[in-house]
């Protein structure tokens, strides 16, 4: 019969399809690759002289990705930050840039779009990870037009007209303060502050009817079949708490039956209470007792840990600016009298050091010893503010070195009025955002994000061969002037894609800015940061390599060896199986004691085959039958030889 293999695009695995196809266990094959096939890969099957009659065709779904949320795209490899910031692992850069290039590729033969592409580059690097998005881009700028030529109906057509898509190629090192700052959104406060296990997909250990016979601790996955999760995690704590109990209330008018304590004040201890008691609507019941009981966990941390406090010097010094956008006063003390405080945990602490450091653009080399002592951090936490230089930032600087820190990118902006005290708490946004929003407007600094085809992009936004021919006064009109939208017009897609990991504020961002701007935008990383994994990463970077467990360093994996065994064609007749050493026949008593004298070493006797050892058995005969024939015309052939004097 016919057989359809979907396989990954490896070494190995590829073996494993070649011991397939040399036993021509299928009539006709039809291979389907999750990605493109290596050019080397796919000559070795070619080479088999059989491939051409056996294979049938041949076909790439593109899927070398995994889709966390709706527009959130992973790689599912947190080993990617080491392989392109630690300093030992540059031999495996630039196979890494590919292989990362062609998962981007995959993504955006998905969507069917063929972006401009823009990268980050920085002003003045001085870490050796300064030209990664350099490379990158042009490693993804090949790899798209390479795809272009070899498919003639990339992209394919649409029967409206769409803009452009835009692909934006950034690092981690573009902002460093994002993993660190505090949030106070619910997705990336839940991730930071409670035990959630972030793997193959978000797990979080619940207690169901608390306080009750029938209490039971369960492991939930939070994803997007959650409808409370997807619907309130980019929402404000605050925000909340309040639009849960309204979601409750609805959920209580529609069911009349459990409308109960109508008079009572409605907390979150009576919905909690409430809720244990339905006997029905469980999934409903669940999923309202699983995000009631991780925001009021979120809030009971939030208070025990003096984060209102601590939030609001993060903001300063992230932003650079008090709440009254001014120039911030007696940070210094602040930070000291916080360390000073033994509510605040030791994490914290490491975070508020490391914002101050680069607040400052770098401290003499006895000030950080001195706060560090003065924060009662590990001796090991020194690695992790060092090892900040790698990815760009100036931790250290001389006594009399009076620069100031660098500008940032994008200077935080005042709002128009007055802010709420949430507000306050939030007024860092993540640069990613603001890289967006300018791109949006067009006003994105071309030396800074360069696009990899000036000559055909313009000013790297991506000009449509269909813009081209309109008119120059329907060209020049700007998109804020337009009233309404045009009919079935497509909304532009811009990707992201985040080299080193990405947080959950700047998911958050790419929401909201889709959002606003009626854009479509993709998050691309190779997996998702937050502050405790960030710092984890951090302290690796002076690691012996080897401890890392980095896979690009395993031993490659290889095709079980049952496969390539020969097994008898059908159809011809079975070879005889080798008799074993030795066998009693059914008369005879075992000789156990010349068994016991036996070695499978020792020189046999009388001529005797040693046991262990394999020769091709007879059947028995008499000395007059087969066996003695042979033995006659062996001795008849050294009489021959000997007449012809072949020994001499």
């Amino acid at each position: 019969m016919d057989a359809v293999y979907v396989l990954t695009p490896q070494p190995h695995i590829v073996d494993c399809l070649l011991a397939d196809m040399e036993k021509r266990r299928y009539r006709r094959l039809f291979l389907v690759w999750t990605s493109e096939l290596d050019h080397n890969l796919r000559k070795r099957i070619e080479c088999l002289p059989t491939a051409r009659e056996q294979i049938a065709d041949y076909k790439t779904l593109y899927v070398d990705y995994y889709p966390r949320e709706a527009q959130l795209v992973t790689f599912r490899d947190p080993s990617s930050f080491f392989v392109l910031f630690h300093p030992d692992c540059s031999n495996l850069v630039r196979g890494h840039l590919e292989a990362l290039a062609q998962k981007v590729v995959s993504i955006c033969v998905s969507l069917g779009e063929y972006p401009a592409v823009r990268y980050y580059r920085p002003r003045a690097p001085t870490h050796e990870a300064g030209v990664l998005c350099s490379h990158l881009a042009r490693f993804i700028q090949e790899a798209l037009d390479s795809h272009a030529r070899l498919h003639p109906d990339f992209p394919p057509p649409t029967s409206t007209p769409k803009p452009r898509a835009i692909l934006l190629i950034t690092d981690r090192t573009m902002d460093l303060l994002s993993p660190l700052v505090h949030e106070f959104t619910y997705q990336a406060m839940a991730l930071d502050l409670l035990d959630i296990k972030d793997g193959d997909k978000l797990t979080y250990l619940n207690t169901v009817n608390q306080g009750r016979p029938n209490e039971e601790t369960k492991e939930v996955e939070i994803g997007e079949a959650d409808k409370i999760w997807t619907a309130n995690r980019h929402m404000h704590m605050k925000d909340l708490l309040g639009k849960i109990v309204d979601d409750f209330k609805k959920f209580r008018e529609a069911h009349p039956q459990f409308a109960e304590n109508d008079g009572a004040s409605t907390s979150v201890n009576t919905i909690k209470d409430m809720l244990a008691g339905l006997p029905k609507f469980s999934e409903k019941k669940e999923a309202f007792s699983l995000h009631l009981d991780m925001a009021e966990k979120c809030m009971k941390i939030f208070q025990e840990n003096k984060l209102l406090d601590l939030g609001s010097v993060e903001q300063s010094l992230a932003t650079g600016l008090d709440e009254d956008y001014k120039k911030p006063k007696n940070l210094a003390d602040q930070i000291v009298r916080l360390m000073d405080d033994e509510s605040v945990p030791q994490e914290a602490r490491l975070r508020l050091l490391i914002l101050y450091i680069l607040y400052r653009g770098g401290l003499l080399n006895g000030d950080i010893q001195k706060l560090h002592a003065h924060a009662q951090l590990q001796p090991q936490d020194r690695d992790i503010i060092d090892n900040l230089d790698l990815l760009g930032a100036r931790v250290r600087k001389p006594l009399k070195d009076m620069s100031s820190r660098p500008d940032p990118i994008f200077p935080t902006k005042p709002p128009a009025g007055p802010l709420e005290e949430e507000v306050s708490l939030s007024r860092y946004e993540p640069a990613l955002r603001s890289m967006l929003e300018e791109q949006i407007q067009g006003t994105l600094d071309p030396l800074i994000f360069p696009p990899t085809k000036p000559h055909l992009e313009g000013n790297g936004i991506g000009i449509d061969m269909a813009a081209q021919q309109t008119s120059l006064r329907t060209a020049n009109k700007p998109t804020w002037a337009r009233t309404r939208p045009v009919a079935n017009e497509q909304r532009q897609r811009l990707l992201v894609f985040m080299a080193g990991g990405a947080t959950y504020a700047e998911a958050r961002a790419c929401y909201q800015v889709s959002q606003n701007a009626s854009k479509d935008v993709f998050l691309i990383t190779s997996h998702m940061l937050t502050p405790k994994l960030f710092l984890h990463q951090l302290r690796g970077l002076n690691l012996d390599k080897r401890r890392l467990d980095i896979p690009a360093e395993r031993p490659p994996p290889k095709a079980p060896a049952h496969l390539f065994e020969r097994q008898q064609a059908p159809g011809l007749p079975q070879q005889q199986k080798p008799k074993q050493a030795w066998q009693p026949h059914p008369n005879t008593m075992p000789p156990t004691a010349a068994m016991h004298n036996m070695s499978l070493n020792s020189k046999p006797e009388n001529g005797a085959r040693p046991i262990g050892s394999f020769s091709p058995s007879l059947p028995s005969s008499p000395a007059t039958g087969q066996a003695g024939k042979l033995k006659k015309n062996k001795d008849e052939g050294e009489k021959k030889k000997k007449k012809h004097h072949f020994f001499k």
